[in-house]
């Protein structure tokens, strides 16, 4: 049996329900074995918030280098500013990574594009020591509109909201959407799941399962070995590739806690839990090592978000002409 293989454009573009799934190409045979390109459907690579090891995260400067480092899609992540433009920025306080002070809302769209979100971004030069390239070199912050025009319209975009409440910033990035005709190559996550209920206004908006959902199902095939209500045909999840898990036993006198401080949650099991329904498509946040890579390929994840698309994307390419899974 082989296995196409299919780009992030090519699902958006629903072209994967027909492809051929090969759950077990990995797993099942107690020696190793050499699979071939057409039979290891090697995951696409995502840009997080642009390449955020490469570049200030979320500025143009880091979706320009993603580009050019021949990522497969862009992963950026949305805030409100004060006169209701969706920008581009990810912590709660614009202290976290800029020049200036305060939440992004309390800053109009133009008085972001003059804060350097360069301002914290450290690098090495080549005797070793720490410097901040983009303090001579500002990079400000972009809106979602700028984003959009400076993507070709071939890249898939993955847009993580971040503000609450919900129904403004949805209304908001629907407005960019509508104006951009950008949906098709828009997916759309949140880590709260009122954003769910938020683009229901918008049926034509393509939506990641809430989080909540995605790791209850993964905690259930890990610890109790069940497949619980797998998400419906054509659903798009995502979950960290690796992460600290915590563990809390309800006691008569009290509880108890227990730690697995970097658990391997996309196991088989859980691939094919998540894969019971045609179209699921399934992305592995986090994965930043070339060993991640490599087994995020054998457990037949879509796509792999990393944070630095200069040194994954060799991964990727070198996967492609072939790897032998354990």
């Amino acid at each position: 049996m082989t296995r196409h293989i299919t780009t992030i454009r090519a699902l958006l573009a629903g072209c994967a329900a027909g492809a051929a799934l090969l759950l077990n190409a990995c797993g099942g045979n107690s020696e190793a074995r050499t699979i071939t390109q057409t039979e290891l459907a090697v995951p696409q690579l995502i840009a997080h918030r642009g390449g955020t090891g490469d570049a200030p995260e979320n500025t143009l400067v880091a979706i320009r280098g993603a580009l050019a480092n021949r990522a497969d899609a862009i992963w950026l992540t949305v805030q409100l500013s004060s006169d209701a433009v969706p920008v581009l920025y990810r912590p709660t306080d614009l202290s976290s990574l800029t020049d200036a002070h305060g939440p992004v809302a309390s800053k109009t769209a133009a008085e972001l594009a003059r804060v350097n979100a360069g301002w914290q971004f450290q690098t090495q030069d080549a005797s070793g020591h720490d410097v901040y390239p983009y303090r001579s070199a500002p990079a400000g912050i972009p809106t979602l509109a700028e984003a959009l025009a400076a993507i070709p319209p071939d890249v898939p975009v993955i847009l993580d909201m971040k503000a609450l409440p919900a129904q403004p910033q949805a209304a908001a990035v629907a407005r960019v959407l509508d104006e951009t005709g950008a949906w098709a190559r828009v997916l759309i996550y949140s880590t709260d799941a009122s954003y769910q209920q938020a683009f229901a206004a918008w049926p034509h908006a393509r939506m990641f399962e809430s989080r909540d959902a995605t790791r209850e199902r993964l905690a259930a095939v890990a610890l109790a070995h069940r497949c619980e209500a797998p998400p419906s045909a054509n659903t798009w999840t995502a979950f960290e590739w690796r992460r600290q898990v915590d563990l809390v036993e309800q006691f008569t006198l009290g509880e108890a806690r227990s730690t697995v401080a970097d658990a391997a949650l996309w196991t088989a099991p859980a691939v094919q839990c998540f894969r019971t329904n045609p179209g699921v498509h399934i992305v592995a946040i986090a994965v930043n090592s070339e060993a991640d890579y490599k087994a995020a390929a054998c457990a037949g994840v879509d796509a792999v978000l990393a944070d630095s698309p200069r040194r994954m994307v060799p991964v990727r390419d070198a996967l492609r002409t072939g790897y032998t899974c354990p």
